[in-house]
């Protein structure tokens, strides 16, 4: 069962040569053909969040920056917001029990997409913003078999939403994302079916993905990102469902992202894994697939280990393979969700499971699919089992923009 909640209220997206662009999980962009000129719109949802009710001009200005080779990773700076860059995300996801027994995973996902280039004249209108703000929220009840999403789009003219350098790093009205020490959290967020209030403390320093600084996505200089995560947040608080409060405690994964440029050309879409093992360990992996459906050279990954330290995983590190779908009766779209990994260096070999098939998020403008998993298998043949979280795109048709400027 799925239940959808939407507080589109007014958005702003970037409307250049092409059309408007918005930008999703880990890096999707959308292109929204539209009439050639310079311009920020400004959308209701009339008919669609696609309505365009005002448009406002967008000053001459600079260029965004590429995400390049030798970042400085500094903490807690880094946890802030990074205006140069066009596209950043702060990502929380999490696997957690109830005192009673029942199962929940979650997500809450808060977005910006900049519209005005770096160096963009101040304007006096509180209608023309640098940047648009939007959200996505989904509760799994894994013990009930219920998935919850919804998602938020803000202007943030008034402050109602927006992202800080400082201890209130992102807010979308009651959708909130604090922070209360060096690396710890405080979330919360309400659609009026589920809510939650939850506490997370880092057990772990951030990881640092990619090589360098970066996170290479595809081919050429930029088309990559900053990327890094908390791998293991103890998590306490509460989850009302239905007007039911539970107490709930487990563990949550972070991903914090920021870059300009995204896949190339011949990149369709890719599949992600974060995975909390129960021997301390941790692992990000993703692969990118391309048009003719195999996997981009540029797929890679992270494992943690139990003291902190981390083994980088390059794409001929691993092999995955998907042997088990499921087709989604709203869009079509065809998922796997039963995956076989190997990563050879780690002697690491296990079987990846969804723990609910329906966890498509069906959102405008495109679906996709994130939701709790589970692992099952072995690591230098000893026993090991995981909880964690999949993000699958490109699955539910072509997504217009999705791919970088080609040089």
């Amino acid at each position: 069962m799925v239940s959808r909640r939407k507080n589109l209220g007014k958005n702003i997206v970037r409307r250049g040569k092409a059309g408007a662009i918005l930008t999703f999980p880990h890096g999707i962009r959308l292109l929204i053909p539209m009439p050639r000129q310079r311009t920020c719109a400004m959308f209701g949802k009339a008919r669609s969040i696609f309505a365009a009710v005002i448009l406002l001009a967008c000053p001459a200005s600079g260029e965004w920056l590429p995400a390049l080779p030798g970042w400085d990773f500094q903490f807690p700076r880094d946890h802030g917001s990074h205006p140069g860059f066009k596209t950043e995300w702060w990502y929380f996801t999490g696997n957690l029990r109830a005192e009673n027994g029942q199962e929940f995973g979650y997500q809450l996902t808060f977005f910006r997409q900049g519209i005005c280039e770096p160096g963009s004249p101040a304007s006096a209108s509180r209608f023309v913003v640098d940047d648009v703000k939007f959200a996505h929220f989904a509760v799994t009840e894994i013990s009930g078999g219920r998935f919850h999403h919804s998602q938020k789009f803000s202007r943030g003219a008034f402050g109602e939403a927006g992202f800080g350098g400082g201890n209130r790093t992102a807010w979308i009205q009651d959708w909130t994302c604090g922070r209360t020490g060096t690396n710890d959290f405080h979330l919360k967020a309400d659609d009026g079916e589920v809510s939650l209030d939850l506490i997370l403390a880092a057990a772990k320093l951030p990881v640092i993905h990619g090589w360098n600084g970066v996170s290479q996505k595809a081919e050429g200089p930029g088309r990559a990102s900053h990327y890094y995560s908390l791998t293991r947040l103890t998590t306490e608080g509460s989850i009302t469902v239905r007007g039911k409060s539970l107490n709930v405690s487990g563990t949550s994964w972070f991903d914090h992202e920021w870059a300009t440029n995204q896949l190339g050309t011949d990149q369709k879409g890719w599949d992600w894994f974060s995975l909390h093992f129960d021997d301390g360990t941790e692992l990000m992996l993703f692969q990118i697939r391309t048009d003719g459906k195999n996997r981009d050279p540029h797929s890679s990954g992270t494992f943690v280990f139990e003291d902190g330290s981390d083994l980088k995983i390059g794409d001929a590190g691993f092999e995955l393979e998907p042997v088990a779908w499921w087709r989604s009766e709203e869009t079509g779209a065809q998922y796997p969700l039963e995956w076989r990994l190997s990563v050879r260096a780690l002697e690491l070999d296990v079987t990846i499971k969804a723990r609910l098939k329906n966890q498509e998020l069906t959102e405008k403008p495109f679906a996709y699919w994130e939701g709790a998993i589970e692992a099952d298998g072995t690591r230098k043949g000893k026993p090991l089992r995981a909880r964690g979280y999949l993000e699958m795109t490109g699955y539910a048709g072509k997504i217009i923009g999705l791919q970088a400027p080609a040089n």
